[in-house]
């Protein structure tokens, strides 16, 4: 049976149980960002399991792509370790619960009608104090006792939310896979013979953060059953890797590399490796996760260079992988149409990152090579760890391919100095996020101040308040005086924290004769905005009733902005293609900055439509609808969430009329017609896959535009034209410039011919062959070899050294004519020798070389040394 089949079976089976079939969702991420771990079952219902959110139908099921990273090493080596797999996904909120599910699984693996097992050999797991589920199995389905395992780790817990007892279903592969007289040959054992293919988790219990158990609103189903096992087990094959899912990539990627699949094991794992990761990478590309050097992008760009790497143990040396795209959308685009309508961005992503590497390893072998001649001069076989590491670090080279360098040299790697160096790193790189992450204002005595604090920033901008607390060099006051520094928390506030792009507002805080102005605002450790304040004039006192009061006009330009990034974000969209994912932004008052994922450039036409698409809704004057909601009501609309940010339960959704929809917790325009004007600045690549783009908005965008018709009203004075004929005259003048540059390279072919006229008198014979070697007058090394080459010609056969004297250095020419080469003269040797005793180098090919030196006073005395060396030949 298809792998697709079995997909779609799934689907059938539970949509006639009154399930809602859930498309499969895009890439979302684990709290832990490096492993980019996609749950297909709890993470993405756990607000239905709770009872934050009523779903439309409490039956659900799915197919879900899932990637989980944390144990790459297994992958290739094992029968069954993926990156990226499909979790088959039956879910009740609150509707039905063990009795149902248990049967439902029963009749979907043994029926002729679904999946067809032989009930024989099925036998499942079950939570020891769950007797419920036992009984079930026992009594209702009549599976025997002694094929119903008790286990004590059979209650599904992974930490703080909803969990509760499971029961797993193995199938029985036979005596091929393991002996039973094996103690570890049993369902649940470490074995290749008892396979799990089915997870029933019965979701009844909260975990709290107290570590309390309490029961839930709803008893709750959440299922997994993997679609790669299902394959394997019904086409009868001895791994995941031999099913169509995995057969297809392998089969390419033999007949790219010119080699067969099960003939030669290392070759295998290498085969299996690069169809596993090409899966994840596509899928990711095409989920707006990009190759990068941090985050999850980071882990990506791993897997990709990992697969690229077995592909040289494969005899690969040039780009392979984004020919292998093709093909993972031939198996699965069916149910996944995104890997094939986004087919030709993720081919490019790949390639351009596949190219890059390459470079990264040829620059590394080199590097790698100088180091290896350093170890042996120093009397080592040991390449350091150090420098292994530095190529690492720096270069992005293997540790492995150094110690498969090494080995072909005969050298070791310092392993335990390696994996120091990298310690090391961490250490720092963890010191450098404690320091980033505590501020003063966050950390010391605001890390345990729990007093509420109430923002009120987005309707008003001056507020009564009362101050809460003051912080005065990382400890609390009661009192700071005119000239001094502080922190201060109110009890209500205006001022909006610094946070998702948008910078801080600014103003004062007064009371009476007291006036602090408002430098910048910042989130304290339990979400208070802490206003870091200078005191001007009088003298604050913790519990003073104060005016809050944010500067407008900065304001204002800071919500235009921010408005119009989201726009632009959409306008990107529409332009680019619906890869474009924000990658970060700056909002502030004149300008906005907004960084995106595209790879390659992005022309002028299309930067021109982006932002006349951006004035066209500015221009419609469309209302600006801001409101609160569940997060899934809210993705159920379409909300874009921002990749790898956190949201609440609740969030803030704002609408742009029919245009723009995301999730954001900023300040913004009641309606577009507020923001005036858009104009991009500049646009330009900032790293692998990201770009930024530059703009702004309102006065500053007319106050930019007004500065580049001045500088074009400047550009038509000197050129003495009006505006309007700036760009002929500019085209007139670089006629004019090109005509001369014309005349003057006649110029120069004159005077060369001019100077080789006079050359003739001053060639020697020196063992039987023509020498020229001779000061010239030559402007550049353009008109020197001009020179050469007139004498070449009228000389037929020589050897001819020219130098000539330009400001404060040497130019130098060398050419030794074919009949001579054959010989073995050899110019490039011939003119570094010249080139040093002016106190330069160079070098070139032996029938013509050039080289430049420093002590132009030395000219006579290299040139005169020509006749000795060709003697010394």
């Amino acid at each position: 049976m298809k792998a697709s089949e079995i997909r779609s079976k799934w689907l059938q089976f539970f949509e006639s149980k009154g399930h809602k079939i859930e498309p499969s969702a895009p890439l979302v991420p684990h709290n832990d960002p490096s492993l980019l771990w996609i749950n297909a079952g709890m993470a993405p219902l756990k607000p239905y399991f709770d009872g934050r959110v009523v779903p439309e139908n409490p039956r659900i099921a799915n197919s879900q792509k899932c990637i989980r990273t944390n144990d790459i090493e297994n992958v290739g080596k094992t029968r069954r370790h993926h990156t990226f797999f499909e979790m088959l996904g039956n879910f009740s909120i609150g509707d039905y619960f063990k009795e149902e599910v248990i049967t439902w699984a029963w009749e979907f693996l043994t029926s002729p009608e679904w999946i067809g097992f032989d009930p024989e050999r099925l036998s499942v797991t079950v939570y020891p104090e769950d007797t419920e589920a036992f009984d079930y199995w026992n009594k209702k389905i009549g599976l025997p006792a002694e094929r119903i395992y008790k286990l004590q780790e059979n209650f599904w817990d992974i930490g703080e939310g909803p969990c509760g007892p499971c029961t797993e279903i193995f199938y029985d592969r036979g005596d091929k896979y393991g002996d039973l007289s094996d103690p570890e040959c049993w369902p649940g054992g470490e074995n290749e013979r008892f396979l799990e293919v089915w997870n029933l988790v019965f979701s009844q219990f909260n975990h709290n953060k107290d570590g309390s158990y309490t029961p839930l609103p709803n008893k709750n189903i959440d299922t997994g059953a993997g679609l790669e096992r299902f394959a394997s087990i019904l086409q009868d094959v001895d791994s995941n890797f031999d099913t169509d899912l995995f057969q297809p990539m392998i089969q390419k990627t033999c007949e790219l590399a010119g080699v067969k699949y099960k003939e030669n094991e290392e070759f295998d794992v290498a085969l299996k490796v690069i169809a596993d990761h090409i899966r994840t990478v596509a899928f990711s590309v095409g989920d707006g996760v990009l190759p990068s050097n941090e985050g999850r992008g980071y882990v990506i760009r791993r897997l990709l260079r990992r697969a690229v790497r077995y592909g040289k143990v494969l005899g690969m040396d040039k780009p392979f992988l984004y020919l292998l795209t093709p093909i993972v959308g031939d198996v699965m685009g069916v149910y996944y149409p995104e890997v094939v309508e986004k087919r030709e961005f993720i081919e490019k992503v790949i390639r351009t990152e596949e190219e890059r590497f390459h470079e990264t390893l040829s620059d590394g072998l080199a590097i790698l090579g100088e180091m290896a001649e350093k170890a042996r001069q120093a009397g080592s076989t040991q390449i350091s760890g150090p420098d292994a590491f530095k190529l690492y670090d720096t270069y992005g080279f293997p540790f492995d391919l150094t110690e498969d360098f090494a080995a072909e040299k005969g050298m070791t790697v310092d392993r335990e100095g390696f994996d120091a160096a990298m310690q090391e790193q961490r250490d720092r790189a963890r010191a450098a996020r404690q320091d980033s992450g505590s501020m003063q204002t966050q950390g010391g005595p605001l890390a345990d101040f729990t007093v509420k604090s109430e923002f009120v920033g987005y309707t008003d901008l001056v507020t009564p308040a009362k101050v809460i607390a003051v912080v005065h060099e990382n400890q609390f006051v009661d009192l700071v005086g005119t000239g001094e520094m502080c922190q201060v928390i109110l009890d209500v506030t205006p001022f909006y924290a610094e946070s998702g792009g948008q910078v801080s507002d600014h103003g004062y805080i007064t009371a009476g004769d007291t006036v602090l102005k408002v430098e910048d605002v910042t989130k304290a450790p339990h979400g208070q905005h802490v206003h870091t304040v200078v005191v001007e004039a009088g003298v604050l006192r913790k519990g003073d009733s104060v005016q809050a009061t944010v500067t407008q006009e900065v304001r204002e330009d800071i919500i235009k902005n921010h408005t119009a990034t989201h726009l632009l974000h959409k306008a990107l969209k529409e332009v680019l293609g619906e890869h474009v994912n924000q990658a970060g932004s700056l909002v502030a008052p004149e300008r906005l900055r907004f960084d995106f994922s595209h790879f390659g450039s992005i022309s002028a036409e299309e930067l021109q439509e982006i932002e006349r698409r951006v004035n066209a809704q500015i221009w419609k004057t469309t209302e600006v609808d801001i409101s609160l909601k569940p997060i899934a009501e809210a993705k159920a609309m379409g909300a874009m969430a921002l990749f790898g940010e956190k949201y609440g339960d609740v969030v803030r959704v704002v609408k742009v009329g029919g245009y723009s929809l995301e999730l954001c917790g900023g300040c913004h325009v009641k309606n577009t017609s507020q923001i005036g004007l858009f104009k991009i600045i500049s646009e330009s690549g900032i790293g692998s896959g990201v770009r930024r783009i530059e703009a702004t908005t309102g006065r500053h965008a007319y106050q930019y535009l007004d500065g580049q018709l001045q500088l074009l009203r400047d550009a038509s004075s000197l050129l003495k034209s009006n505006i309007a004929d700036v760009p002929k005259r500019i085209d007139a003048l670089f006629g004019q410039i090109k005509e001369l540059s014309r005349e003057n390279e006649s110029l120069k072919a004159k005077l060369g011919g001019i100077e080789a006229g006079s050359l003739t008198d001053q060639v020697r014979t020196v063992n039987g062959v023509q020498l020229l070697a001779a000061q010239v007058s030559a402007a550049d090394m353009e008109s020197l070899r001009n020179i050469v080459d007139q004498m070449k010609s009228k000389l037929g056969s020589a050897v001819i050294v020219l130098g000539a004297p330009a400001e404060d250095k040497v130019n130098l020419v060398a050419a030794v004519t074919p009949d001579l080469v054959a010989q073995g003269y050899h110019a490039g040797k011939l003119i570094k020798e010249v080139a040093v005793r002016c106190g330069g180098s160079g070098g070139g090919r032996p029938d013509m070389a050039q080289a430049g030196g420093k002590d132009a006073s030395k000219l006579q005395e290299a040139l005169q040394s020509v006749e000795e060396l060709l003697v010394s030949k």
